[in-house]
């Protein structure tokens, strides 16, 4: 046996400096692994974000909430307590200078803000908070009032003046969603301009920074044991923003979905392509045999080739990976915390790189062993005589490569039972189509010959000895699925966008207008626009503490973990009341209450939360409001219609439950007829006309956009301390929103769709080289080019027609499990346009047939035969 030098020797002469006969195991491992490792660095570099700015980003090691009112003594006793304490308070506003007016978010802030990070200015300068009378105010703030450093606005009853523009926040991630742009007062401000009275609509927070080696979760869970009814809304430093570890967490899980997708699409490719090499080198291999070489010194020789080109392409693809983190960091900006510039990840790329080549290895061995095994007469005569298959020889290698990634991905991922069912799903998926290849060449050996010659040959193609059916079938199944999901998954998100974020709506949300203005709103409102709608509810917030059977209630505080499906549970919530069944709502079970009932407090709940809770009519149900506990018997389960805009509510109560509570209420502003879906500027009060039809009876309406700036401004005047939000500017965010996270997933699914790609290539140039001897003698027993074309073409219109059916229900299937199962999505695909890539698909399937055919059409006989 000669030595690893000597088979270097051997294979770098062999091996073509361009790589011949291995690019698709290049490009397949290029894909593959980059992705991963764009994957892994992308995720990692924000997960690193995430827990580095902890602190930062929640502006403190822990922070607690509360609305509609500030805490006890008692309460900032214990904050204070705990570590140093920075207080303050967030609500909805209305900013006003001159004729224009914008929702804004106030955030009051006092001296010790921020505990963590620096608040910079556009001039320059760090600030904490700005002195009395004074604001910091965003951007957008600046640039839809028409205000610069110096100039005044006002704030419910107050002026204040512009003391300067935020440049960056320390701690806006950590806020969250946001319904207009934000406004720093100092912390007395809110009370001053006559925005915190009883009932308002306003959330107070108090940051702590804790001593060295306090852990956050342990003081979090002793204030919650030492006020069990104070309705406290906890986070910790290491869940500064829950709502983006949660879609970094999903999308994560996907992302490393797609990656192990797209390398197992490869994996085909790879398997394919080292076939077709080492076909190509049956004569060398034959040759080395002669000579005196053993099958160890063959594998050694072509173990070295492959594994080169396999360190090479994995390596580009590591690099690619690195290379396109700062373009999709630049391009999820705005959705997660990425910090600019080029992240190196050592741990993420060693797994990209040990995923590829344990893929490599998978794929490879059966091709590179059958080989090594079979004597040199044997391999000469393969063209006439294909050599019979043998797994025996691969099964250990194989295995042990199965085993190694199922390891390595159940040990690196958090998905865990995710991750299982993905990889079990590929190794069935394979054996389906390993199967259906296999029966596909039975049915064909067994079915009546054709009296047409093409379409005999065609059919025999199929089964005949070394017929290619088994690895086309596989690469057909998976390249075509990878389109169906791809056109699946895009098409659902586009439909889940228009039917979440409604196309028309209310013109006008009002929070905080007063109890005892509700007949000057009406008569605000009515006297610019007569034919308006108003709808005005009772407002509260409040927090589930308890629920379930009334002598076992369960604490939501004793809860370890609060599911998906009960999300109410977390912090506290939108309460009403109601003497009848809100619109929109639907009763499922239970009765809804007497307009004139007077007896023990009762409450109507979404049927979901009920499903999720397995609460029953009867039940009870705890709630934390303004720091007193509430007890209602649920008398009712819901159905609500969360596609409209209109108000919805978790939780409604019967009037007296709640009506003696400090509050005020919300409306809704519908102009009917004359309104239009605000298309235009946000907060300007302009809206674009929607074009219907007119009547006779009805003139077309005139000066729409002016008449809703006359409204927006009449409120703002009468209401100073409510604030009126327009709703299309919350549409427009929205869907930004949501058109940002459906392209993130498309971008990262596309993959998978150019791994397929690869893959039909390459099993078709494989395919090709298996036809060349089947070619030469048909033409020289008299067929024309125009012939072999249509038997190329009758071939893989068979294969691809009975595939198409498979690759609609595989595709469709894992297009459902990451729409509905990972992130939640209704299922709404466009069948139609789904049909059309599927076509598409078959289309490119047929056009790189035929496309490879033309090679062999040009093949000379003679010269053909001679180096068989």
């Amino acid at each position: 046996m000669i030595g690893w030098p000597t088979a270097w020797t051997i294979a770098r002469r062999d091996l073509s400096a361009r790589f011949r006969g291995l690019r698709l195991l290049l490009v397949c491992l290029f894909l593959g692994v980059g992705a991963l490792a764009a994957i892994g660095t992308l995720t990692g570099a924000i997960e690193q974000e995430l827990s580095s700015r902890g602190r930062t980003i929640l502006g403190g090691d822990l922070e607690v909430a509360v609305w509609q009112r500030g805490a006890s003594a008692d309460e900032i006793n214990a904050f204070a307590a705990a570590g140093k304490l920075s207080g303050g308070m967030r609500l909805q506003a209305m900013a006003r200078a001159g004729d224009l007016a914008a929702p804004i978010e106030l955030k009051a802030i006092d001296s010790a803000w921020p505990l963590y990070g620096q608040l910079r200015l556009k001039d320059g300068r760090s600030a904490g908070a700005p002195p009395a009378g004074q604001a910091w105010i965003a951007e957008g703030a600046a640039e839809r009032l028409g205000l610069a450093k110096g100039n005044t606005f006002a704030v419910g009853s107050a002026t204040l003046t512009v003391g300067g523009i935020i440049a960056d926040e320390p701690d806006r991630l950590g806020e969250g969603f946001t319904l207009g742009p934000v406004v720093l007062v100092d912390q007395q401000f809110p009370a001053q301009a006559g925005l915190t009275a009883p009932g308002a609509m306003y959330r107070s927070k108090y940051r702590i920074a804790l001593p060295a080696g306090s852990d956050p979760q342990t003081v979090a869970d002793r204030l919650k044991k030492q006020f069990p009814s104070s309705g406290f809304e906890l986070k910790t430093r290491d869940k500064a923003s829950p709502g983006a570890e949660r879609f970094v967490s999903r999308m994560g899980d996907f992302l490393v979905l797609v990656g192990l997708a797209a390398l197992a699409i490869a994996g085909i490719g790879i398997g394919g392509g080292v076939s077709s090499y080492l076909e190509a080198r049956r004569g060398s291999v034959a040759t080395l045999k002669v000579l005196g070489a053993t099958s160890g010194d063959i594998a050694r020789i072509y173990l070295l080739q492959i594994g080169v080109a396999a360190l090479i392409g994995s390596g580009l693809g590591l690099i690619a990976g690195v290379l396109v983190t700062p373009l999709l960091g630049e391009a999820l900006g705005s959705l997660l915390p990425v910090a600019p510039g080029f992240v190196f990840d050592p741990g993420a790329l060693l797994r990209a790189a040990t995923y590829g080549l344990l893929i490599a290895l998978i794929f490879a061995a059966p091709p590179l062993l059958a080989a090594r095994r079979f004597p040199a007469m044997a391999l000469l005569r393969a063209r006439v005589s294909p050599l019979a298959s043998g797994w025996r020889d691969a099964a250990l290698p194989v295995g042990l490569g199965l085993a190694a990634i199922v390891a390595l991905a159940l040990l690196t991922t958090k998905a865990k039972l995710v991750t299982l069912w993905f990889l079990g799903g590929t190794l069935v998926l394979l054996a389906l189509l390993g199967a259906l290849g296999w029966s596909i060449r039975w049915l064909a050996a067994r079915l009546p010959r054709p009296k047409r010659p093409l379409l005999r040959i065609a059919l025999a193609n199929l089964h005949r000895p070394g017929a290619q059916t088994g690895a086309l079938v596989t690469a057909l199944g998976f390249g075509l699925a990878a389109f169906v999901t791809l056109a699946a998954i895009q098409t659902s998100l586009d439909a889940n966008i228009r039917a979440r974020v409604p196309q028309r709506a209310p013109d006008y949300f009002v929070l905080d207008v007063p109890r005892d203005a509700a007949a000057a709103f009406q008569q605000t409102v009515t006297s610019i626009a007569p034919d308006a709608r108003v709808r005005m509810v009772p407002a509260l917030r409040g927090a589930i503490l308890a629920y379930g059977p009334p002598q076992a209630m369960i604490r939501v505080a004793d809860l370890k973990e609060i599911p998906d499906e009960a999300w109410p549970l977390r912090g506290e919530r939108g309460l009403t009341y109601s003497a009848d069944v809100p619109e929109g709502n639907v009763v499922t079970q239970g009765t809804w209450w007497a307009k004139d009932y007077a007896g023990p407090p009762l409450v109507s709940i979404d049927d979901k939360l009920g499903q999720a809770l397995n609460l029953k009519i009867g039940d009870s149900l705890t709630i934390g409001l303004m720091g007193v506990e509430r007890t209602a018997k649920i008398a009712s389960l819901r159905r609500i219609d969360w596609d409209s805009m209109g108000f919805n509510y978790v939780l409604v109560f019967s009037p007296n439950t709640l009506a003696d509570a400090p509050h005020n209420l919300a409306a809704t502003i519908n102009l009917g007829e004359t309104s239009y879906p605000l298309l235009g500027g946000e907060g300007s009060g302009v809206g674009v006309p929607h074009q219907r039809p007119n009547t006779p009876s009805q003139p077309p309406p005139q000066g729409g956009g002016a008449r809703k700036g006359e409204l927006l401004r009449a409120l703002v005047k009468a209401f100073p301390s409510s604030s009126v939000i327009e709703v299309g500017g919350v549409l427009t965010q929205a869907r930004d929103l949501l058109r940002q996270v459906s392209l993130a997933i498309l971008a990262a699914a596309s993959v998978a769709v150019l791994a397929g790609i690869a893959v039909l290539l390459g099993a078709i140039a494989a395919a090709r080289a298996s036809r060349l001897y089947d070619n030469v003698i048909l033409r020289v027993l008299g067929a024309s080019g125009r012939q072999l074309l249509l038997l190329q073409l009758a071939e893989y219109a068979v294969l691809a027609g009975l595939l198409a059916l498979v690759a609609l229900g595989l595709g469709s299937l894992v297009a459902w499990l990451v729409v509905v199962q990972l992130f939640g999505f209704d299922w709404l695909p466009d069948w139609p346009q789904v049909l059309a890539v599927l076509g598409l698909g078959l289309a490119l399937v047929i056009g790189f047939a035929l496309a490879a055919s033309l090679p062999l059409l040009r093949a000379k006989p003679a010269q053909a035969l001679r180096e068989l």
